[in-house]
């Protein structure tokens, strides 16, 4: 029982920094959005996060295996 409970508390606490660009330690990012002179809009968030899930699609990636030498 307080195996279960734990989990569940440790579930419920760090579901908050996971965000929609990765996992951080805010809820929300930081982002600025203005629209400059010309009327293009331009949105920049911050580096706060911890790791993106483009960091992590990157490392599950398979790396193309090396080609071995022939010996023969």
């Amino acid at each position: 029982m307080a195996k279960t409970t734990l989990i569940i508390l440790t579930a419920i606490l760090l579901s908050g920094c996971f965000n929609k660009h990765g996992i951080s330690a805010k809820y929300y990012s930081e982002c600025e959005e203005y629209y400059d002179l010309q009327g293009y809009y331009h949105k920049k968030c911050g580096e706060d996060d911890i790791i993106t899930y483009k960091k992590i699609g990157d490392a599950f990636k398979e790396k193309e295996p090396e080609q071995k030498a022939n010996v023969w």
